[in-house]
């Protein structure tokens, strides 16, 4: 798990940064002057899918270890792959942008928060030496930090920074994607079996939230754009925080084994998502 450990935060830090060239004052100022998508989308991933995922791993039987790394993928927040996506299904790209900056933001908090809480529940102890204030001080230098240096530089460049977006997003899906390749490479002898173990939770949580985003938004968000962007967000969650926070508290690949099968099932869902509800207007 050694590659995962060094490489995890470098490129969580890096991702967190790109999301911060995108940012403006005005994707917060939004939220104030429009709240009603917004704190549906907020409500739906910040607190109906830690429930949910919770639920589910009452129901389900899994080993103590999958059941808390689902839990840590259902605390983090969505990632930039959301905003990509968002676009391509022709949703409300603001809102996505929104939802995932500033529930990065507060993930310093809400992480910890739920982490800790499910893991005392499932009677895991952890055995490093931190506690929820030191973890979230450390993803406070890997998150919050990287996203205001971001917006920072792109105030100070707007131009620049503007006509790089894309390789901009490119880079932060290729990042994702070399943090993922690195603990199948690492731990390919043991992850196979996991992912038999860890799979199914990772699948059944992601459609669920899918299908909750897209019908709780199509009752209550306003529109069809906002509906779309509130289900990728919901579905498509930061599996490289997920893997700083794993790699933080334990040192068993076991716990990192949903967030590595949900990272393969969440795009392919959302791909076949975006593909049928572009069709939607």
């Amino acid at each position: 798990m050694e590659i995962a450990t060094k490489i995890a935060p470098i490129c969580l830090a890096i991702i967190m940064f790109g999301l911060g060239l995108g940012l403006t004052i005005s994707d917060f100022t939004r939220v104030i002057k429009q709240p009603r998508d917004f704190v549906i989308g907020f409500i739906c991933q910040v607190i109906l899918l830690p429930v949910i995922a919770f639920c589910l791993i009452q129901i389900i039987s899994l080993p103590i270890e999958i059941a808390l790394g689902a839990m840590i993928i259902a605390a983090s927040p969505g990632g930039v792959t959301s905003n990509i996506l968002t676009k391509f299904a022709d949703g409300d790209v603001a809102l996505s942008v929104s939802l995932t900056a500033i529930v990065s933001l507060l993930s310093i908090f809400t992480v910890p928060l739920i982490v800790f809480n499910s893991a005392e529940f499932l009677g895991i102890e952890i055995t490093k030496q931190i506690s929820m204030a030191n973890i979230a001080i450390k993803m406070f230098f890997v998150v919050t930090v990287p996203v205001m240096f971001g917006m920072i530089v792109r105030s100070l460049m707007t131009n620049l920074i503007i006509s790089k977006m894309l390789i901009v997003q490119r880079l932060s899906v290729i990042l994702f994607c070399i943090v993922f390749i690195a603990i199948y490479l690492e731990e390919w002898d043991n992850i196979v079996s996991f992912i038999a173990r860890g799979g199914f939770i990772a699948l059944i949580l992601n459609i669920t939230m899918i299908a909750v985003g897209f019908y709780v938004a199509k009752f209550l968000a306003t529109g069809v754009s906002q509906r779309k962007c509130i289900s990728l967000e919901c579905g498509l969650q930061n599996g490289t925080l997920a893997v700083v926070v794993a790699t933080q508290l334990f040192d068993d690949i076991a716990y990192m084994v949903p967030t590595a099968a949900y990272a393969l099932i969440m795009l392919t869902t959302a791909i076949f998502f975006v593909l049928i509800v572009r069709k939607i207007n």
